[in-house]
């Protein structure tokens, strides 16, 4: 009988032949996660990531905040493992678990819930269950079996060793960062972006991302306010490659030569160009936005079509079908919403025209774009005078 936390992931147990390959990217992640921590090994058992101390006084609750931001895991449960199976073992293991939560004469209500993962085992799951309950009664007469709505549920799980717990912490779940290629994301000081960003790195999507930045336009501070942002993001991703691109001639170039409706759109073009040739450097397989359908003028489907005419790489919006209210709880969930709504304007918020396209037809957009004078030449420049920041 010792201490030892389980680790409970979701779909990828489902990936077939390819398992191995998002089992092997996820104890990596944990292992990096842990790597302060002295005499702690992690090891794979039947479905489930096992870790195991050296020391048998060990306090396995200790490590729950360095892996909450884990992609791919679904739960954490601080447990008592055995390594003898058998029915008083399982007994003895808890009646413990159960005198480390409950003082002795207090009255309280419990269910035990076996799970077999080892279809080889002997003993059913609710024979299993019974005698536990059985023991557990007798060692505590306040103790009343409730299998509707008990105060405690303990959990049996047999594998290849046996685990009891009752508490498990719920994770973000999602795939192992960097199992699903790269993404190029367009990160705004916004509170969109990052929660676009977040949702794709959860997917598996290892993230790089690309800053426009307008000085004197926008301040030194909405700057810092970005990378603050990407600093949020890293403790879900580990590290972040942000790139700063200078865009303030491009910016004024496509101001001062084009329809005021057409503004918003054309920048957005630009931007999405820029962030396309960076996308390649990288290896991006995909750009990343923060647009929500019909939520700004540059959002409506035929701006997007526009915006995004020409190019060669996918765009993928995540927060296409969700309400701002949504974005803005997910936001304060990760981190990013009270950095985003610090006052500093970024890029997209200045120069915005007082009566925006929002159903622009893709060729007029197009013919727009072609009599810029100099813009792909100004894009190849800002793309070559970006910034590399390392962040995480």
């Amino acid at each position: 009988m010792k201490n030892a936390l389980l680790i409970k992931y979701g779909e990828i147990a489902l990936r077939g032949d390819n398992r191995h390959i998002y089992e092997k990217y996820l104890a990596k992640a944990v292992r990096l996660r842990l790597k302060s921590f002295d005499g702690l090994t992690v090891s794979r058992e039947h479905g489930r990531f096992l870790v195991e101390s050296d020391s048998n006084d060990f306090d396995f609750t200790q490590l729950i905040p360095y892996l909450t931001k884990v992609f791919g895991l679904i739960g954490l449960s601080p447990c008592i493992m055995t390594l003898d199976r058998s029915i008083d073992a399982l007994c003895e293991c808890s009646i413990e678990c159960m005198r480390r939560l409950v003082p002795e004469n207090r009255p309280f209500t419990f269910k035990v819930k076996t799970r077999r993962a080892d279809k080889k085992y002997p003993t059913h799951s609710q024979p299993v269950s019974a005698a536990i309950g059985d023991r557990i009664i007798g060692s505590f007469p306040n103790a009343t079996v409730d299998v509707h709505n008990p105060e405690i549920l303990l959990n049996v799980e047999i594998r290849y060793h046996a685990y009891v717990y009752v508490d498990t912490i719920k994770l973000p779940g999602g795939l192992p960062y960097g199992t699903g290629g790269r993404g190029m994301l367009l990160l705004s000081g916004g509170i969109d972006s990052p929660v676009a960003g977040f949702l794709m790195a959860r997917r598996g999507v290892r993230i790089f991302a690309v800053y426009f930045h307008s000085p004197p336009y926008t301040s030194e501070r909405a700057r810092d306010k970005v990378e603050d942002i990407a600093k949020a993001l890293s403790e879900y991703l580990l590290d972040i490659r942000l790139y700063v691109v200078p865009f303030t001639d491009v910016q004024l170039c496509v101001y001062s030569q084009c329809p005021p409706p057409k503004l918003t759109i054309l920048l957005k073009r630009a931007m999405l160009t820029i962030a396309e040739t960076i996308a390649q450097k990288e290896n991006c397989q995909c750009l990343i936005t923060g647009d929500s359908v019909g939520q700004v003028a540059s959002q409506t489907l035929q701006s997007m079509a526009a915006a995004q005419s020409g190019r060669l790489l996918p765009i993928i919006r995540p927060l296409a079908g969700m309400d701002k209210q949504q974005i803005i709880n997910m936001a304060q969930e990760i981190g990013t919403f009270d950095i985003s709504i610090r006052p500093y304007e970024d890029c997209c918020t200045v120069f915005v025209p007082e009566h925006p396209e929002t159903k622009p037809v893709v060729s007029a957009v197009d013919a727009a774009w072609r009599r810029l004078p100099g813009i792909e030449e100004l894009i190849l420049s800002a793309v070559e005078a970006a910034e590399i920041v390392d962040i995480g």
